[in-house]
């Protein structure tokens, strides 16, 4: 049996590594699902609403991948799986198209890239939403794991976007470690990460 330290270390060897190979900066995917916005008939709140949440809780420099598309299946598959596999993404954050209404599918299209569903994303955001708004039992979010990549559905809502990462986000690093993703740090004023894994 090998010793724990001598695991550690090649964990943390394995870490730098992968870190090196993506030029030692962290790529996040900010995916707007808009039929609307996508056509410039309003501006997109969701992605600015998750990128201002990022940039308030980490404190590990990462750069923003963002896209605007609209609610179609393969595009919404097509782009998440590009953000993991070509772009490197780490974590990849989609808002809108969670709700019951026909043009909303976010969530199956995400289940199609998904190797592994967290459905404990989805309750725990659902819960928290549920005190404020009646109609939170609605939506479908989800999340899960792509390969060394964590994907989690939001509702399109900047109150709701804010309301449900708060909900998750100090699981967020440790599942990204756990599935062989960079080592992310939170300011732990605003989010303290929760890592019962090292």
């Amino acid at each position: 049996m090998r010793p724990v330290a001598e695991i550690q270390d090649e964990g943390m060897r394995m870490r730098s590594e992968r870190e090196g190979e993506r030029g030692g900066g962290v790529r996040i995917g900010i995916v707007t699902v808009s039929d609307r916005a996508s056509r410039g008939e309003y501006a997109d709140r969701g992605g600015p609403a998750v990128r201002d949440y990022l940039n308030e809780v980490l404190t590990t420099p990462w750069e923003a991948v963002a896209r605007l598309i609209p609610d179609e299946t393969d595009l919404i598959r097509d782009t998440l799986a590009e953000l993991v596999d070509r772009d490197g993404c780490c974590l990849v954050i989609t808002t809108g198209g969670t709700g019951p209404a026909p043009r909303d599918i976010t969530p199956e299209a995400t289940l199609a890239v998904l190797e592994k569903e967290l459905p404990g994303f989805g309750e725990a955001m659902r819960a928290v939403s549920r005190p404020h708004v009646p109609t939170a039992i609605l939506s479908r979010q989800t999340a899960g794991v792509r390969g060394a990549a964590l994907i989690i559905n939001l509702p399109g809502s900047p109150k709701a976007v804010r309301e449900c990462l708060d909900a998750v986000f100090a699981a967020v690093p440790d599942c990204v470690d756990l599935v062989g993703g960079p080592f992310l740090e939170t300011d732990p004023a605003r989010i303290k990460a929760y890592r019962p894994h090292g």
